[in-house]
């Protein structure tokens, strides 16, 4: 973590950086006395602060067990037994008010196969499996699926969880990060640009070029306040022009208090390495390797493991965390894919 603290008594600027659990300061107190001086101080409060702000805003994603009657909208309905099929057991229910049964299956209606298997295919397939190895899978549950089916399924519930998750706005910290790495889209070499939140790791945003030097990243860092409804007070980039350029229209102000600090001269050590960043990188990378690149630019791949990244996967680095859960949105339920997809299907 890096934060820019402005000094009290004088017009200097000081960088408090925190490596693993010890904090650093450039002033004169810590650096020449090695005390934790107000500069850190300030920076643990302001940390605390934001903690409890995310507990009071915190958004809650449960799993959706019942709802109103799907013929008249009353709420009085009952459990009326299980209706038995091939594919598996599904809950019935009566309606007390209009006297007629139905069936819940929210987000997964007029699917042949039930929940539990096709969210086991999402999560496989988004954990490193390729579709095939996925099908092969879900044999040894007596799920008779092609590749193809499962595909389907991952370009299905990635366009609905992308529409649904987008309106919620994630509490994301001061300091955002931004990377590229390449991928071959169609045999031709493409660039995935990506900005992530340095506390909490979750990744904001993302387009993809067909090329690295020259390329406007405007768009994506306007995609990230879009996402976020703010921007951040440190921009953390590599030496690439592109960045630059896009801070200096999006970021930058003439205002030197509300101006965003930008550092662009990363090392592979040290206090100021992009890391967490190359982790992110490293993370898609090794999934687009299974998949032997991708086919098309907008494939649901890349949106697909950005949902996976940020509401699904836990992280080491998080204490256990998924990204979202460090932005203060709990998705409830054993299975994640299921209480996501419930929600997102419910109007």
């Amino acid at each position: 973590m890096h934060y820019h603290v402005h000094s009290q008594t004088t017009n200097r600027d000081y960088d408090v950086i925190k490596v693993g659990s010890n904090w650093t300061c450039t002033c004169p107190d810590h650096k020449f006395r090695k005390v934790c001086c107000k500069h850190i101080h300030a920076i643990e409060y302001s940390i605390r602060i934001r903690e409890e702000v995310r507990k009071q805003n915190k958004i809650t994603i449960s799993p959706i067990t019942s709802q109103d009657c799907i013929h008249c909208k009353s709420s009085n309905i009952v459990k009326d037994g299980l209706r038995h099929n091939k594919k598996g057991d599904i809950q019935k229910w009566f309606c007390k008010n209009c006297n007629s049964y139905f069936t819940i299956n929210i987000g997964f209606e007029k699917m042949k196969h039930d929940p539990q298997g096709i969210t086991m295919a999402m999560q496989l397939y988004f954990s490193g499996e390729s579709l095939r190895n996925v099908s092969k899978a879900l044999k040894l549950i007596g799920m008779e699926v092609t590749h193809q089916t499962v595909y389907n399924w991952i370009v299905k519930y990635t366009k609905l969880l992308k529409e649904h998750l987008n309106k919620i706005t994630p509490e994301v910290g001061d300091a955002w990060r931004a990377d590229e790495v390449f991928v071959k889209v169609r045999g031709e070499l493409c660039y995935v640009f990506s900005v992530m939140d340095d506390e909490t790791r979750f990744w904001i945003a993302q387009e993809v070029a067909n090329r690295k030097e020259g390329h406007n990243a405007r768009g994506l860092l306007q995609k990230a306040k879009e996402v976020t409804g703010t921007k951040p007070k440190v921009f953390i980039t590599d030496g690439l022009g592109s960045y630059a350029e896009a801070y200096q229209k999006e970021f930058w102000t003439v205002k030197r208090r509300d101006r965003t600090l930008h550092i662009k001269h990363i090392h592979l050590q040290g206090d100021m390495n992009n890391n967490k960043m190359e982790r992110l990188n490293g993370e898609f990378r090794d999934r687009e390797k299974v998949v032997r690149g991708i086919k098309k630019e907008d494939t649901a791949i890349i949106d697909g493991y950005q949902i996976y990244h940020n509401y699904v996967r836990p992280h080491m680095g998080l204490d256990g965390k998924t990204p979202a859960e460090a932005c203060g949105i709990e998705i409830q339920g054993s299975n994640k894919w299921k209480t996501l997809i419930q929600n997102a299907s419910r109007r």
